[in-house]
């Protein structure tokens, strides 16, 4: 009895002392950051409310991961809301996407797509899939895309080598091309053995010379590989029109360096513009040697500004013959994401894709070309009220990379710029990397590409067209400010091909 007693006595003690212990470690601790606070001149709150003021920056960091999951409503997050999230999250994992009771969404909220549906809908037994469509009628090696709803570019360097390879197997079993970005080709992008499109940046990574320019030999190298459909030439993105980048020295690794055509060490500096082209002709003459040494349908990437250049674009086409023309133009939206930009760029540059994609549709209409000329539409198109609307607007095909992010399993941390992505998608770190297990993800690729597909052949049907190139402006409305709706045709007006397309 007495040796328990004094054992429990001696816990007692030893707890104790355990405590004043970590109660003096405590003080020393805030003893020394109200030192450190009150000393240091760069932080105006931590100097005249020293420690405490240490909070203001911890719940500031907190504070958009508490909105997220506990305070914003399903429609309200920016850039994406949880609505959008969730649905490519039940997409990708094979889950029912039926909802019950209502929608969330408010459907007055000018510019919202109302979708037109018609009284006498095709039966079950007259609906259609999209046929493939031809890319590049006068290349030597034509692409016929199978698929509406293709992956963007997203470069290895900017996203994992994991992230690469489940989003080239995922596009495989989907039947969608995945965009290299302009970071070159890379042994993951090829693994998956789906089509992919060669970007080229404004660094030429992967196909330039050792003056930086562009090397014929290099351009045959990757056109051999018959997995590589096409080429396009970034000119502009939409998060960051009219900017270059840097891939700094420290993370060009001798296996980065040799996929970029760097030096182990080497800054990857990417220039805001290609330096051969400095007008139209320029453009369309880098086109045509590209298209004639590779035998593949070249295009461009880039952000409309005004209505002024792109005319002045589709005139130097109908100047020089339609055989002189690119073979697509990926219209990307000033929405559009980035792994890292500018904010005034983010928030300020480049028409967004609704008013961009109608602009650009209507001109190429207008010069007769939309047999000859395919149009994509990028920027934040992730859901398929957005790719019907896209395809309503003028759009050929749809592409994605945020949808495909989130489909990996992206939880919008907005960490794309560091190294401490939590999902493995953005970060080089093994750490990380370990949570994104190809052999399941790339299942939720090729998931939500088909989902997509499904739900905008359900909308289609729904407005009474048999497939969704069938889609038309007439078949949209937008809200308006007074809250009614109205044709996107009337705020839109098409012109009207010779082959009655719009």
């Amino acid at each position: 009895m007495n040796n328990a007693m004094e054992q429990a006595f001696g816990v007692v003690e030893f707890l104790g002392l355990a405590f004043v212990l970590l109660f003096a470690l405590l003080a020393l601790a805030v003893a020394v950051m109200f030192v450190i606070d009150r000393r240091q001149t760069e932080d105006a709150i931590r100097r005249n409310y020293p420690v405490i003021g240490r909070f203001r920056h911890i719940f500031s960091e907190l504070g958009e991961f508490f909105r997220q999951y506990f305070f914003a409503m399903d429609r309200e997050e920016l850039p994406f809301n949880r609505a959008q999230r969730e649905w490519v999250g039940r997409a990708g994992s094979g889950s029912s996407n039926t909802i019950a009771f209502g929608s969330t969404r408010n459907l007055n909220v000018p510019g919202t797509p109302i979708f037109v549906n018609d009284p006498f809908p095709p039966l079950d037994d007259q609906y259609a899939k999209s046929e493939p469509l031809l890319i590049g009628p006068t290349a030597r090696a034509p692409f016929l895309a199978p698929s509406i709803f293709n992956i963007s570019g997203m470069s290895y360097g900017a996203i994992s080598k994991p992230a690469v390879q489940a989003l080239s197997k995922g596009a495989k079993e989907a039947g969608v091309w995945l965009n290299t970005g302009e970071g070159g080709v890379s042994p993951f992008h090829l693994e998956g053995g789906c089509d992919l499109v060669y970007q080229i940046g404004t660094a030429k990574f992967g196909v330039r010379d050792d003056d930086g320019g562009l090397s014929d030999e290099k351009l045959r190298d990757i056109a051999a590989h018959e997995t590589v459909r096409m080429f396009e030439i970034k000119m502009a993105q939409g998060a960051k029109p009219g900017k270059g980048g840097i891939l700094p020295g420290e993370k060009v690794t001798e296996e980065i360096a040799k996929i970029r055509g760097l030096k182990v060490g080497q800054d990857g500096i990417s220039p805001n513009r290609h330096r051969e082209i400095d007008n139209f002709d320029h453009l369309l003459d880098m086109i045509c040697h590209i298209r004639d040494v590779t035998g593949k349908p070249v295009g461009i990437k880039t952000v409309v500004g005004a209505e002024e250049s792109f005319r002045e674009l589709f005139e130097t086409i109908a100047r020089r013959g339609a055989d002189s023309a690119l073979d697509f133009i990926t219209i990307d939206g000033g929405e559009g994401g980035t792994g890292a930009a500018p904010m005034p760029l983010i928030d300020l540059v480049g028409l967004p894709v609704r008013e961009a994609l109608p602009l650009v549709a209507n001109l190429r209409a207008e010069f007769d070309l939309n047999n000859r000329i395919r149009l994509v539409a990028s920027g934040k198109l992730v859901n398929p009220g957005d790719i019907a609307w896209a395809l309503a607007a003028g759009a050929d095909f749809v592409t994605s990379a945020r949808g495909f992010m989130f489909s990996l399993g992206c939880i919008q941390a907005l960490k794309c710029n560091k190294n401490t992505c939590p999902t493995g998608i953005t970060t080089h770190d093994p750490r990380f990397q370990k949570g994104l297990v190809v052999e399941q993800k790339y299942k939720r690729v090729a998931r939500y590409a088909k989902a997509i597909v499904k739900e905008v052949e359900t909308i289609s049907h729904s407005v009474g067209v048999p497939e969704p190139r069938k889609l038309r402006r007439r078949h949209v409305r937008l809200v308006q400010p007074n809250g009614r709706s109205v044709p996107m045709n009337e705020i839109y007006p098409g012109y009207v091909a010779t082959d009655g397309s719009l």
